[in-house]
């Protein structure tokens, strides 16, 4: 929603742009409340895609399997389409396959026709659809790892890639995650009271940690990391724009969706642990904040309670809920900041709600901050935690 490439959307970011649209298509569906969305406007695959190519492809697995070549060709890794080293593995998700495809298989168990069904309507609808899709595009053999784990479904995909390659499982592995607009998805959280009914003034919601917020908005977007030993990197003198140095990843084991502030702080720890670093090292955290009361609130208080008096800013203002995306989007947006010393704003912040922790929230202006080391967190439905630890490269 904020752009396809970095300097798009650091500009985007730095100047306050919102991705939140009013969906008019909504108004059909009369018992939601929610009528926003934050679209990719204007998404398209190049022609040298096939109809064979996407033919098994939804849009979410279109979008990731373009953000992977996208990556793939940044690292020097493709020419002409293809991967040189097929011994690459794939750890990648989303929140759900392709809506439309689940759509075909609904009008069969409605009674009103198996029309719709084709040979490939399970291959866009499974929930490993990214990842498989990722594979046999590029043709890559190593493992698949799917990570269709609603909002960590993205920072699973990297941490996972980080311990397989760590522990010596691969060498390379393709990581990130992805998601789709669809109604279906605001749905479920409108009928949890929690989305954002702001329908005449999209600019100006969400408003993560703002007092004033009333929910969150979903996105849609896509995001893929190339990772590799460091050893490999240096070895193929690799551009390297950070390392991972710490993964944490737990669940609550209680409540499917109220968040555990307990557990919360118990991933931040664990990912500082794995990274050998102290809560002090860490420059800046990219929270998860999605906008919502009992969530923004709960994170806040466990991330002060982990770190203390650390800034802090969410993305969700800009771009909405991007549900398996926002793990790897909001990755990427903390290491390129880091990488440039300035750090954007919550966007629609204004007054930071009293009940959440104490902590330095970014407002209204970007600021220059000098870290090596960021922190990224995300949090799901099912009582499902992550948090990443990303280093500034300074060469060995």
């Amino acid at each position: 929603p904020l752009g396809s490439n970095w300097a798009e959307i650091e500009r985007n970011l730095a100047s306050g742009y919102s991705g939140i649209r009013y969906q008019p298509e909504w108004d059909n569906f009369a018992d939601m409340s929610t009528r926003l969305g934050a679209p990719v406007s204007e998404f398209s695959l190049p022609s040298s895609y096939t109809r064979k190519q996407t033919r098994a492809m939804g849009r979410v697995s279109q979008m990731a399997v373009r953000t992977a070549e996208l990556a793939l060709e940044d690292a020097g890794l493709i020419t002409d389409g293809q991967v040189a080293d097929k011994n690459i593995g794939v750890a990648y998700g989303s929140s759900s396959g392709c809506t439309r495809a689940i759509n075909e298989f609904t009008q069969l168990l409605s009674g009103t026709g198996a029309k719709g069904l084709n040979s490939t309507s399970y291959l866009r609808m499974m929930p490993h659809t990214t990842a498989a899709s990722i594979s046999m595009h590029f043709g890559v053999r190593g493992r698949i790892i799917p990570t269709s784990s609603a909002c960590v479904s993205g920072s699973q995909g990297i941490g996972y890639a980080y311990e397989a390659i760590r522990f010596g499982r691969m060498e390379r592995m393709l990581a990130g995650g992805a998601e789709s607009l669809c109604p279906t998805q605001a749905a479920v959280f409108d009928t949890l009271y929690a989305t954002s009914t702001r329908n005449d003034s999209p600019g100006l919601t969400p408003a993560p940690f703002d007092q004033d917020r009333d929910g969150l908005v979903i996105g849609e977007g896509a995001c893929t990391f190339v990772l590799e030993s460091l050893d490999c990197a240096l070895r193929r003198e690799a551009r390297i724009y950070a390392e991972i140095t710490g993964f944490g990843s737990n669940s609550d084991g209680a409540h499917a969706t109220r968040p555990n502030r307990e557990m919360m702080a118990q991933v931040m720890r664990m990912a500082l642990a794995d990274a050998g670093v102290q809560a002090c090292d860490i420059g800046f955290v990219c929270a998860h904040a999605t906008a919502t009361e009992q969530g923004d609130i709960a994170e806040s208080q466990a991330t002060a309670d982990v770190l203390g008096y650390k800034p802090v800013a969410s993305y969700k203002g800009h771009m909405g809920h991007t549900l398996g995306a926002c793990g790897a989007l909001e990755s990427w947006f903390a290491i390129e900041m880091m990488n440039a010393g300035q750090f954007a704003p919550t966007l629609n912040l204004k007054r930071p709600d009293s009940r959440c922790g104490e902590l330095d929230y970014l407002q209204n202006a970007p600021r220059a901050i000098q870290t090596g080391l960021v922190m990224n967190n995300n949090f799901a439905f099912g009582g499902v935690n992550s948090s990443l630890i990303f280093k500034r490269w300074e060469g060995r």
